[in-house]
């Protein structure tokens, strides 16, 4: 009788220590990236007595904001399987547009913002077409916009920047409200219309079922070609607005801006969680993951870190990420 008592117990607790595991396994994969950003600021703090100051954690992400901007997109863009090496390369041709029609006493505020919304718009609309229509896969027709875009730029302004900016514009990259930076605001209402678009509406629904299994998502009466152009769409209309950001903060249109952006991007949203194979994926987490390049690179800046090794670093991280997301889908 004691034996069997025994038994049983023995058996409870193994239960109960499989289920605290699980617990903890499910914690880490929900919360394992804040875990470590926060570890990151504390380490930083440490090392650095001039980074935990409200001035640069400010300055951390203002210039995240482009980046994580473009990185909302690219997640999206993720989630239904495909790939968006464009966005750095229509943040140069936006900006050298939008500088020309921005310059004091000539047109209103507001036409500069509106041409380079509709510029990033159109972009990714050509991308989700030839996509969905012809068939080709987003890795070549982004290299392709890619090329186009920086080569259109170059074109436009003849390969020299755009200056003479109206302070009015000017105000979207440089100024402050209630003293929080202006880009730091519009990174917040990207992020908070781009979580309800993906958790609250049925575009989000569909976008996930095209990255969890595109077939059975037409089976099910999608159409996958509609929601892709609106993904990768959306996708340029956000470099877009990176690209005026960008554009007001330097103070001048540069055909060569938004070098490596692309990749930056997709980096934030590889280390945030958001799955390369699909169907996986979270704006917080893409946001984080902007984030922990952010306070990287500002505390080895701060460090006086040379570049080049901020660099190898970085793609140590990157691929790092993309080792656990393959073994997470493998286990999966």
């Amino acid at each position: 009788m004691n034996s069997q008592v025994s038994i049983v117990n023995k058996q409870e607790k193994s239960k109960s220590a499989v289920s605290s595991k699980e617990r903890v396994s499910r914690i880490l994969h929900k919360y394992g990236m804040l875990m470590i950003l926060i570890a990151l600021i504390i380490l930083m703090s440490f090392l650095s007595p001039t980074f935990f100051t409200t001035g640069n954690l400010l300055n951390i992400v203002r210039q995240m904001s482009v980046v994580g901007i473009v990185a909302i997109g690219v997640t999206i863009v993720i989630i239904t399987t495909g790939i968006d090496l464009s966005s750095g390369s229509v943040i140069a041709l936006v900006s050298v547009v939008a500088a020309s029609f921005a310059h004091p006493d000539t047109y209103p505020f507001f036409v500069p913002i509106l041409i380079g919304l509709g510029l990033g718009l159109l972009t990714g609309v050509i991308n989700g077409t030839i996509i969905s229509k012809a068939k080709i896969a987003p890795f070549i027709v982004t290299l392709g916009m890619m090329t186009a875009a920086r080569g259109a730029a170059l074109l436009f302004s003849d390969g020299r920047p755009i200056g003479n900016l109206s302070d009015s514009f000017k105000f979207i990259g440089q100024g402050a409200v209630f003293g929080i930076p202006v880009p730091i605001i519009i990174f917040a209402f990207v992020g908070v219309v781009s979580y309800i678009l993906l958790n609250k509406t049925k575009f989000g629904k569909y976008v996930y079922a095209i990255g969890g299994n595109e077939q059975a998502a037409i089976i099910a009466g999608v159409n996958v070609d509609k929601y892709k152009i609106f993904v990768y769409g959306y996708a340029g209309l956000l470099s877009g607005l990176a690209g005026i950001i960008l554009t007001s903060r330097i103070s001048s249109g540069q055909p060569t801006a938004g070098v490596m952006y692309e990749l930056d991007a997709i980096a934030a949203a590889v280390i945030g969680g958001t799955s390369l194979a699909g169907g996986i994926g979270t704006i917080g987490g893409t946001i984080v993951g902007a984030l922990i390049i952010g306070v990287m690179n500002n505390g080895l800046d701060l460090l006086n870190v040379s570049p080049y090794w901020q660099q190898i670093l970085k793609g140590v991280i990157i691929t790092v990420a993309v080792f656990i997301d393959s073994r997470k889908n493998r286990k999966s």
